[in-house]
Formats: structure tokens, C-alpha cells, sequence
């Protein structure tokens, strides 16, 4: 290592320049078209595929797979994004191995899958590298739909209706559009700014304007898009966080939200200008957790601990990912929870835990303490969404925090859909948001076509 003030935990630099190009470099090593061919060939092609059926888009993967063994990788890409435009990023960031792998027949039979996920990025690679649009947008409608939201659903959902000919305009709280895609996913999962290509790429269609720096509550209200539009859809994902209820959380150096450091590296020019501690502990147990707790390890730090409350096979995180963590000599520690945040002159020294239990399903402390040193410490226990800024309208019906929508992703408001992170009963995965938002495009599209 080769921090600046290696006396102290929280530094800049600890890593020279290519240990970060190393460590931050894609994760998957892409398939030649070789090694594609021949994973095609192991392919099945089920008649009536379990893995189509566990896609949350429903992509004909025996027929894109097909496509690729016959040296079709156009074609296949079209398949692909004809069922999921976002098909580059779902295929580098979706959890396949709880999917479609898992659903997969060679899994079952052999303990290994056909690399679907690999095989779609191949294909929708090459589509992208070789610059086609492949979607022809239809004769304008003369409707004009706002999308409240740039990222995985809100994208879905204005390229579809742009298909259909409607005239679409993203309203978007960021300075770029591609939401989560863009600011919340591990930085080694999605290299060479390809978020902003596939966001692009979606835009190319035409029919979509863009307004960015625009918050829903702040610069706009529903009420004033259902006057001025002919229908709405919500995409707004989840814009706060959970807070750990703890004394000194808001004012000890070091506690910092997981969301807002990784939208941080995400964006970072520099990794090394980063700040990262010696001692990182890090609170949750989902997919957030385990990307900052890895990227922790990937900026420096030398011990990482993930926390969590439960146990390890109840941690929203794939087996996949924790397996990645681990392998990255991160530490998962389970049934405990944060009790104190134990600091000095300000500074952050320490977290102790209540190691907990669970009886008759609740969770329950079970007696013991312990104490982990800690010089920074991520909290990842969820995310909200904000319904303040959804006035101006009739009030939209809420089921736990998030917006209740019906199976066509309408809400209790007349003209206005929702879908993503934002609805109640979702996935909280991007496929689950690109479907959410095509299928509410489909839906508006009828409702407009009356």
C-alpha cells in the first residue's frame, strides 16, 4: 500500500494506479466468439424453457442462444432487447445465477449452467459496438407521455411508448440520466462508462426529450404533469435511505451512507482522491452491502467486515455475491446487530454489536455483546421512497412506504402509472424495472390508443 498519511485510517491514495486499473477492471471476462459458439452449443433449446420462465422479461433465451451458434450475434442482441432494452447492463448486473442459470436444465442435470448471462452480454456487445438501432420509431401519435425518473424503468418505458409514436419527455433529479444503472452499481461490474452508451443507445430512437436537474416535488408535482400531459409514468425509485437510529450517526467522522459513497466511486475521475478506512464495517445485508464492502477492499482497506443481522442464507445477497465478498477477504459476520457507535474527539473508533437470535420468527437480542474497531462504517439497511413530492394530485395509495400499482403497473390515479424500485411488491432488481416499465408503455399505449 501506498497511503498518503498511513498513520491515520481514513486516507486518500492507499493503492498505487495500477492496483486500482487492476482491481476496478470488469469482473467477467468477456467470451471470444469462440468461446460463445461453443457455450451455445450446450444449449438445450427447451421447448417451453424454464430459464425464459424465470426471466422477469420473459427474453426468448433459446432463440438468442440459437441465434449465436448460428454466428447470428445481431440477431440475437435484437431478441434480447426487443424483451429487455437494457439487456447490456441486465446482463453484467443481474443476479442470473438465481434466474434464468438457475432455472436452467444443464444446472439441474449437471450442476452447471449455460452461461446465459455471459452469452447475452456477447451478443448485445456486439450490437452496441457495431452501432445498430435496430428500433424503428412509429408515425408521432400527436400523445405526449412525462416520465418522472431516467433509470431502469423510466428508460423502459419511454423507448417503448417512442416506438409506439408518442412523444415522450424524461423529467430526471440527476445531472445524467440512467439511475441506479449509473450511480448505484459496483464500479467493476459496469466499466468503460457503459451505462451512459446503453442510455444512448435507448435515446437514439428518437421522440424522447430529456430534462435533467429536475425534482419531482421541487421543480415539479403529478398534478401539474396530468394538466399538461396525456399520461404520466413514475420512476422515481428510492431517494432516502434507513437510518441505523444511533447516537453520534449524524455526527461522528465516518459513518457514511453506502449509496451516497458508492454513487461517489461511481462517478469518481479519480479512485485514488477517494477516502477509504483501515477498518471498514459495513451494515446490511443486500447487494449494497456487498458491493461497498468489496469495493472497500478494491480502494485499500484492510479489514472489511459486513455485519448483519440474520443469518447468511437469509441475506438478500445471492450466494454468488457473498461468495465474491468473501473470496475478496471481506468477513461476513451474522446475528448481530449495531447497538453503539462508539467514537473519539469525533472521529469514529468503533461499532459494538448485540448479537441477536431469532424466536418464534421475531428477532431478539440473545445476551452477548461485541465490539469490531472501526474507523469507517457503511450503512446499506434499505432505501425509502419519498412520497412528499407527489402533490398537486389526488393522493397516490401507498403499501408499505411505496406505491401500490395493479398488473398493468397503474395506480390509484387516474393517467398515472408507476413502476421500478418506487412500486410496492417489486423485486428491487433492474430487470424487474425494465419490466415494470415496459409493461406500463403497453398499457398507456391502449389507454391512449382508445
Amino acid at each position: 500500500m501506498t497511503g498518503s498519511v498511513r498513520a491515520e485510517g481514513i486516507v486518500e491514495g492507499r493503492l498505487g494506479k495500477d492496483e486500482y486499473d487492476a482491481n476496478f477492471s470488469d469482473i467477467h471476462p468477456l467470451l471470444s466468439r469462440h468461446e460463445a459458439f461453443v457455450e451455445s452449443d450446450r444449449c438445450y433449446f427447451c421447448h417451453d424453457a424454464p430459464c425464459q420462465k424465470a426471466c422477469p422479461t420473459s427474453i426468448d433465451i433459446p432463440l438468442f442462444i440459437r441465434q449465436i451458434a448460428n454466428s447470428n450475434e445481431i440477431g440475437a442482441a435484437e431478441t434480447i432487447l426487443n424483451a429487455n432494452i437494457l439487456g447490456g447492463m441486465c446482463a453484467r448486473v443481474c443476479p442470473t445465477e438465481t434466474l434464468c442459470e438457475e432455472a436452467c436444465v444443464r444446472e439441474h442435470s449437471e450442476g452447471k449452467p449455460v452461461k446465459i448471462g455471459l452469452l447475452q452480454r456477447h451478443a448485445t456487445d456486439a450490437l452496441l459496438d457495431a452501432g445498430k438501432q435496430p428500433f424503428r420509431r412509429a408515425e408521432p401519435t400527436g400523445k405526449k407521455v412525462a416520465v418522472i425518473g431516467g433509470g431502469p424503468a423510466g428508460l423502459a418505458c419511454a423507448h417503448k411508448l417512442a416506438e409506439f409514436g408518442h412523444s415522450v419527455t424524461i423529467f430526471e433529479a440527476k445531472h445524467v440520466l440512467g439511475g441506479l444503472n449509473e450511480f448505484g452499481i459496483a464500479a467493476y461490474k459496469s466499466t468503460e462508462n457503459f451505462a451512459q452508451r446503453e442510455v444512448d443507445f435507448v435515446l437514439s430512437i428518437g421522440g424522447i426529450e430529456t430534462k435533467t436537474v429536475q425534482s419531482l416535488g421541487v421543480d415539479f408535482e403529478i398534478g401539474q404533469l396530468r394538466r399538461e400531459y396525456d399520461a404520466v409514468f413514475v420512476g422515481t425509485g428510492l431517494s432516502a435511505v434507513n437510518k441505523l437510529g444511533l447516537s453520534g450517526e449524524d455526527d461522528l467522522t465516518g459513518v457514511i451512507d453506502a449509496v451516497d459513497y458508492i454513487s461517489k466511486l461511481r462517478q469518481s475521475k479519480d479512485l485514488s482522491k477517494l477516502p477509504v478506512g483501515r477498518n471498514v464495517v459495513v451494515i446490511g445485508g443486500g447487494m449494497t452491502a456487498i458491493d461497498i464492502a468489496v469495493q472497500s477492499k478494491k480502494l485499500g482497506a484492510e479489514h472489511v467486515t459486513v455485519v448483519y443481522r440474520r443469518g447468511q442464507d437469509q441475506m438478500k445477497a445471492s450466494a454468488y455475491e457473498q461468495h465474491l465478498a468473501q473470496m475478496s477477504g471481506v468477513a461476513l459476520l451474522t446475528w448481530a446487530r449495531p447497538s453503539e457507535l462508539i467514537g473519539d474527539k469525533g472521529k469514529l473508533t468503533a461499532v459494538r454489536f448485540a448479537e441477536t437470535a431469532e424466536n418464534a420468527g421475531q428477532l431478539v437480542d440473545a445476551g452477548g455483546t461485541f465490539t469490531l474497531p472501526a474507523d469507517m462504517v457503511f450503512t446499506a439497511i434499505g432505501q425509502l421512497f419519498v412520497a412528499d413530492g407527489v402533490g398537486g394530485a389526488q393522493p397516490l395509495a401507498l403499501s408499505g412506504g411505496r406505491i401500490v400499482v395493479d398488473q398493468e403497473r397503474k395506480t390509484s390515479v387516474s393517467g398515472v402509472w408507476a413502476g421500478g424500485d418506487c412500486v410496492a411488491g417489486g423485486q428491487d432488481l433492474t430487470v424487474s424495472a425494465v419490466e415494470d416499465g415496459k409493461q406500463a408503455a403497453f398499457s398507456i399505449h391502449r389507454a391512449l390508443s382508445v
